[in-house]
């Protein structure tokens, strides 16, 4: 196998813009003094985008899926999101197991 230098680069490349934008985003986050609203409206958007994630699985598959993905959006709720999406991922499989 080779390496081709290009490829690396852009790899290389990749990565630093993806770290600096993160410790960006951290300074500019310690500087900012945000409202409870803003805070509230700001921890929204996970879940939200799980769902938008997982939404269409609902609709474009069969009874396991929807009822996982109902698992998903009611353990998001309540729980971080791998949590939440560890919890869907169970019961698919469960459900499959069982032949639902």
């Amino acid at each position: 196998m080779t390496i081709d230098l290009n490829t690396m680069l852009a790899i290389l490349a990749m990565a630093v813009a993806t770290i600096a934008t993160r410790q960006a985003g951290l300074l500019v986050g310690r500087l900012l003094r945000l409202s409870p609203q803003a805070e509230d409206i700001l921890a929204a958007i996970p879940p939200s985008v799980l769902m938008a994630v997982v939404a269409p699985t609902a609709f474009a598959t069969g009874w396991a899926e929807t009822a996982g993905c109902a698992v998903v959006a009611l353990a998001a709720t309540r729980l971080p999101l791998l949590p939440a999406a560890a919890a869907g991922v169970l019961a698919v499989a469960l459900l499959r197991a069982y032949g639902l």
